[in-house]
């Protein structure tokens, strides 16, 4: 928890659950952007614990075509590492941030957040991000499983994705939002619905502004829970704000909209751990995607203007 003002960066350079190569980078973009001494400018001890080993899609046989759990073993390998690794952070005192990477990471440091020695902790989880990643291995367009992490979390999918660390569902569908979402497949949303998810789309951001979205946002994911988990997929951005994203999607929320919400985050409190996925260093220009996710995290940590 941030109370005791220590924090564990743990690097997780997987991108073999995305359909595009380049954001296994990110840790690399964001140690480069400066995090770290961001971080203890705002007065944390900071430890950069390095990377968790990932899987390097030349080392592995290339899925077949109709493959629906693309490279499902290798990856569920490193969701379990990741998760140990998270848990013997949190379980340790410190605040664990993680550094992708692909959004199937997410699969790791949730099911590592909530792990607490033979306990599971109640997580609520606030998921930003412009695509639901709620289809499974019957619903996916593509295969790709950081398209799934959600709903695995959630217990829906594959058991080899939702028994990870032996407890299903890892996280109450009623305790998940979904913020800034505008792009979503149609059993997707069936999915969606039927699970009871909180969905907050764009459409809800233009119409009662990102102030209102997240306080209900922050509100719904604390109720009967121990504390938070934030994933943040920075393509929730307008891709004219970050060019260097996994998956771009056009009309994104702004990067005044982006900052408000982390620090929406802050002020609310209960924030157990975060994770910040898919920068593509391949499509940036300058590194301005992880110097902007920089920024980011250190709203969510407490920076303010004044």
């Amino acid at each position: 928890m941030l109370s005791n003002r220590q924090i564990s960066l743990i690097g997780a350079p997987v991108d073999i659950g995305a359909g595009r190569r380049g954001v296994d980078m990110g840790p690399s973009a964001l140690r480069h952007a400066g995090l770290r001494d961001r971080l203890l400018s705002l007065g944390y001890s900071v430890i950069d614990e390095g990377n968790v080993n990932a899987p390097l899609a030349e080392t592995l046989p290339t899925p077949a075509a109709n493959d629906k759990l693309r490279y499902l073993e290798p990856l569920r390998s490193f969701f379990a590492a990741l998760a140990e690794k998270v848990s013997d952070v949190a379980q340790a005192g410190r605040f664990p941030l993680i550094m992708g990477g692909d959004h199937s990471l997410s699969l790791g440091s949730i099911n590592g957040s909530a792990k607490n020695g033979n306990k599971f902790r109640k997580l609520g989880v606030i998921w930003i991000d412009a695509h639901g990643d709620f289809n499974t291995h019957e619903t996916t367009l593509t295969g790709n499983i950081h398209g799934m992490p959600l709903a695995a979390l959630a217990g829906l999918g594959t058991p080899s994705l939702t028994h990870l660390m032996g407890v299903c569902p890892v996280i109450n569908a009623r305790s998940i939002a979904l913020v800034g979402v505008r792009d979503l497949d149609p059993l997707e949303k069936v999915l969606l619905r039927e699970a009871g998810v909180n969905v907050f789309t764009m459409h809800d951001i233009d119409r009662h502004g990102m102030d209102a979205i997240m306080n209900r946002a922050l509100d719904l994911c604390s109720e009967g829970n121990d504390g938070l988990h934030v994933s943040f997929d920075m393509d929730v951005l307008d891709p004219r704000e970050v060019p260097g994203v996994g998956t771009p999607v056009p009309a994104g929320i702004t990067l005044r909209e982006a900052h408000l919400a982390m620090e929406l985050v802050h002020t609310h409190g209960n924030l157990l751990s975060m994770d910040l996925v898919e920068i593509n260093p391949i499509l940036d220009s300058n590194n301005l995607t992880a110097k902007v996710a920089v920024e980011l995290i250190a709203s969510a940590l407490g920076e303010t203007i004044f």
